[in-house]
């Protein structure tokens, strides 16, 4: 009889990428936010860093490395962008710890778990980015359920492409 450890399920299925997908993605999802909203205009319906945040808190099943994804995640998105510094690094953290933890607990291999993950941890960024910003901050900013709506609906919709398309870069162990 085999005795398995706690950590079997994680450890067997931990996903893996070449160095290059690792600071690759995460840097053209970073540019790609920064340079979008300038383009088509102040209404995005997208968090590219936020769904690549999600990815691979959810592929790595660890909290650890989900909350330094989402911290560094945020604080370079709130660099490239007029938010205030931390904003989007406190909101993404969250987003990358609850994630990872969740990839530890559940099978996320299944598309449609990982969409509607994808979707509440949108809404949760969302939530997040406003209370900072009217909490802890002190400054008027607006919850509008239809625009966070909209935009959880965008990410879901970018995630439902995106993830089988990384699937497919992660390095398989023969």
């Amino acid at each position: 009889m085999s005795v398995l450890g706690v950590n079997f399920r994680r450890d067997m299925e931990i996903r893996r990428y070449p160095v290059l997908v690792y600071a690759l993605l995460p840097l053209a999802a970073l540019v790609l936010q920064a340079w979008l909203p300038r383009v088509v205009g102040p209404y995005v319906w997208f968090d590219l860093p936020l769904v690549v945040t999600v990815y691979f808190a959810l592929g790595r099943r660890n909290p650890v490395q989900g909350t330094i994804m989402g911290a560094s995640m945020g604080l370079l998105e709130d660099a490239l962008s007029h938010h205030a510094i931390g904003v989007n690094g406190v909101a993404k953290t969250v987003v990358g710890f609850v994630a990872a933890s969740v990839g530890v607990r559940i099978d996320v291999e299944n598309h449609t778990i990982r969409l509607i993950l994808n979707f509440l941890l949108s809404l949760l960024s969302s939530a997040i980015f406003v209370f900072t910003y009217r909490v802890l901050l002190g400054l008027d900013l607006e919850w509008r359920w239809f625009t966070e709506l909209l935009r959880a609906v965008g990410n879901s919709l970018i995630a439902m492409v995106l993830f089988p398309l990384l699937d497919r870069l992660q390095i398989k162990e023969s």
